[in-house]
């Protein structure tokens, strides 16, 4: 159980650093923008890539939230489904 928590404080770790670093690279894009109306254009698909991030970590927090909601019931057990989603969200961290 001890390296299932270490996991999952790791994984909160990064998805935490990786937000602080995406908030701040969509601030300074938003700026960039506020500048002139045709750079729209140019960066728009970045921004939208940004927000994609953000919508992601979201996503892996609702699911990490549920396995530790799970891990505090009496009789815990991952089901094979919650191995796997695990399983991808430490191996979409590593690959970005």
């Amino acid at each position: 159980m001890k390296n299932l928590d270490e996991t999952l404080s790791s994984a909160l770790n990064n998805i935490k650093e990786d937000r602080a670093t995406t908030k701040e690279l969509l601030q300074d894009l938003m700026k960039y923008l506020g500048a002139a109306e045709e750079r729209h254009r140019e960066v728009g698909p970045v921004a939208a890539k940004y927000v994609e991030t953000l919508q992601r970590s979201n996503e892996q927090l609702v699911k990490i939230a549920a396995l530790m909601q799970k891990q505090k019931t009496s009789s815990f057990e991952f089901s094979s489904s919650d191995k796997d989603q695990l399983y991808d969200i430490i191996n979409d961290k590593e690959e970005e």
